[in-house]
């Protein structure tokens, strides 16, 4: 068992921030009392002198995560099973639980609490062990061995088990409660991470307004993950012209944004609406119109650009095929199974560079899971002819005549399997009164301000495929102050060595090699066998963490 190393950076105990008043300031800066100043934001190494001559306060914890999401929680929970104090550990983070943002994001995209996710039965954040697992506890609440005979003949006899999104919320909660989580939270925005002379870093929390005696606060720590998920919505580039251009933001929308209004609209008076993308939003926003269609007899038509038109199987070579039908790609997750725990896993592990990112090409392109349910719906439009494909390009779009609806120009693509009439130069229109873009979210690291930030002003780095460059441990490259570590996980960290990051059992996987690299510096107890038994068993009996 490792020895447990003090951590003293500063003259100050460890103190919350509402426990630590605000100091004078020696020179106020040109923000006032406790606000960074113009030196501050400039310097890439922080003095301790420096941030007391701004005013702000200076709280010290050892182990610092920046997010307050999923990936937070499950870091947190590992160093709290691992042994580690709530006080030495703090989030900082605007959500105020783990799941806000990522039950926002699935419920616009139009998968409520009582539908299904895309993850596997023993993809359990609120449980590191994966036992009992979703099905296990679905079948044990319902009554019912359907889930556990739906995971005992998956894939051959039956698509793969999901659990519902209310599912992993509602246990969440309860393993929140348990280690204590929602003590070492400290809800706001974090400007900023900076290194710190001597070793460690700065961490900048902009607290809400009036809930501290300054505007920042200074996390001083050892070490800091930062896990802040997508850096934001994508909108593609002509759908954001036509936004600036005709200062409408109600016809064109982004499936991870509010959209409510298009589904009224269309309970209202009949209309046309174009679909763009084939991922699993996109299935779901088609299945939520029909829904509607069905329930409340509406005339609904819906026209769907795909860009990659797939109509039979396709892949490299044998064994990276995947199946594709009626324009969509299937794959029953994010990626092979096999890049959670098996060869594929393995083999990313020593991949570097060039090679890194062919694989990660080879593995990559917009996919689906199989649902019997709404390929059943997409069948029955086809046939009824209120459900139609186009393939090809979107170059621009313009409003409707009278202002009303949306055109779209659309190049074809000559070696779409569907016939498709156009004009001599190439193009077609589509016309709808709205256009959902399904495309997926912001993939531009620099998109975010505070990676933005750890890219200017703390050495790391980007990987083969653009997004923050990490160790196999999940160490920012780079970054490393003295004995203080800066990690990184989540959607931000995707095209490292270990492919599929943004997944609940990605976010564990990497919450494990990150407390398993701070138990051999001593931070933590390490997970051996009869501890992490004795922990299982606390937690199956909903006791607290020893």
């Amino acid at each position: 068992m490792s020895r447990r190393v003090p951590y003293a950076p500063g003259p100050f105990p460890p103190r919350r921030p509402e426990q630590f008043p605000a100091r004078p300031a020696a020179r106020p800066g040109p923000g006032g009392l406790g606000d960074l100043t113009p030196q501050l934001v400039a310097t890439d190494v922080w003095t301790e002198a420096m941030v007391e001559a701004a005013g702000i306060p200076i709280v010290d914890v050892p182990f610092v995560t920046v997010g307050s999401g999923i990936g937070s929680f499950v870091t947190v929970d590992y160093l709290r099973i691992c042994g580690v104090p709530l006080e030495q550990i703090a989030v900082l983070g605007p959500q105020d639980v783990p799941w806000h943002s990522y039950e926002y994001l699935t419920r616009v995209s139009q998968i409520p609490r009582g539908e299904r996710l895309r993850s596997d039965s023993a993809s359990t954040p609120d449980n590191i062990w994966g036992f009992p697992s979703y099905a296990v506890r679905e079948a044990w609440a319902d009554k019912t061995i359907k889930p556990l005979w739906n995971v005992l003949v998956e894939p051959i006899f039956a698509n793969y088990y999901t659990p519902k999104a209310g599912q992993a919320f509602e246990s969440m909660e309860k393993e929140c409660q348990r280690i204590g989580y929602l003590k070492c939270l400290h809800r706001g925005q974090v400007r900023m991470i900076r290194r710190r002379a001597g070793g460690g870093y700065f961490t900048i929390l902009t607290p809400p307004q009036g809930s501290s005696p300054t505007k920042r606060v200074a996390f001083r720590s050892r070490w800091v993950h930062v896990a802040i998920g997508y850096p934001g919505i994508k909108l593609l580039p002509d759908l954001q012209a036509f936004r600036e251009t005709y200062r409408d933001a109600s016809k064109v929308v982004n499936a991870y944004e509010s959209h409510e209004h298009v589904y009224q609209s269309l309970q209202r008076k009949p209309g046309t609406v174009l679909i763009r993308g084939a991922g699993i939003v996109a299935s779901r926003v088609l299945q939520r119109l029909i829904d509607d269609r069905d329930a409340l007899g509406l005339q609904t038509q819906i026209v769907h650009l795909f860009r990659t038109y797939y109509d039979k199987p396709h892949g490299p070579h044998i064994f990276m095929r995947r199946k594709g039908k009626d324009g969509w790609a299937y794959q029953g997750f994010n990626y092979p199974k096999s890049v959670w725990g098996g060869q594929l896993k393995a083999r990313m592990r020593k991949l570097e560079g060039h090679d890194r990112a062919e694989a990660y090409k080879q593995m990559g392109g917009t996919n689906t899971p199989i649902r019997d349910d709404w390929q059943e719906q997409l069948a029955r439009g086809r046939r009824e002819g209120w459900y139609r494909a186009a393939v090809g390009k979107a170059e621009s779009l313009v409003p409707g005549p009278g202002g009303q609806g949306v055109v779209t120009t659309v190049r074809v693509d000559p070696h779409a399997p569907i016939r498709q009439e156009h004009r001599p130069d190439g193009t077609f229109e589509l016309y709808a009164d709205y256009v959902i873009d399904c495309t997926g979210l912001e993939a531009d690291v620099r998109e975010h301000r505070l990676l933005r930030d750890l890219l200017d002003h703390t050495g790391a780095g980007i990987n083969p495929v653009g997004r923050m460059d990490v160790e196999r441990d999940f160490e920012l490259k780079g970054t490393r102050n003295g004995d203080g570590k800066l990690y990184a996980s989540g959607s931000a960290t995707l095209g490292g060595y270990f492919p599929g990051v943004d997944t609940f059992l990605g976010l564990q996987i990497a919450a494990l090699e990150i407390v398993d690299d701070l138990a051999r510096q001593g931070f933590c107890k390490r997970l051996t066998p009869w501890r992490s038994t004795a922990q299982w068993w606390r937690w199956m009996n909903n006791k607290g963490v020893d």
